[in-house]
């Protein structure tokens, strides 16, 4: 048998209680521990710690709002130029064959986070699906996310 081996994984695995507050209102305050891959006057660009896939980022205005409608235009501005930004760095480090883009608005479209707007960005390879999800419940992601954020950070320079 093949054994994985994904160590972060087990502060997720272990976790009693959940942090509170928002995490990308967090993000925006601190500087250290970082997965913020980068930040604008208006937007933030992060790590998701609980990644889909590999390089699985969120972008998100850094004013704290739940709706679309609450965006004002220079925030719609840049969210987007943030959104491309981060996937040119994905690209240059990832080189990644397509991605998927989505947002989840409400828990009802299942959104994990329901109270702060923000996208996220998955990078995709033809025949990153492999068994493990259908048969095991599991998905293998074969980058820490230290490795990953300082990639990207450098990759942006």
């Amino acid at each position: 048998m093949d054994k994985l081996w994904a160590p972060w994984r087990i502060k997720y695995v272990s976790q009693k209680k959940k942090s509170k507050g928002c995490i990308f209102c967090r993000a925006k305050n601190k500087n250290a521990r970082d997965f913020v891959i980068f930040k604008t006057k208006k937007s933030i660009c992060l790590l998701n710690i609980y990644p889909y896939n590999n390089g699985h980022l969120l972008v998100s205005p850094l004013r704290h709002l739940s709706k679309l409608e609450q965006l004002t235009k220079e925030e719609i501005l840049d969210l987007f130029s943030v959104l491309t930004r981060a996937q040119r760095l994905l690209q240059i480090v990832l080189k990644p064959q397509g991605y998927n883009l989505g947002l989840n608005l409400t828990r009802a479209a299942g959104a994990g986070i329901t109270g702060h707007l923000h996208i996220h960005i998955v990078p995709r390879w033809v025949g990153d699906v492999n068994f493990m999800p259908a048969v095991c419940g599991t998905k293998v992601i074969s980058q820490s996310l230290e490795e990953l954020a300082k990639l990207l950070k450098n990759a942006d320079q």
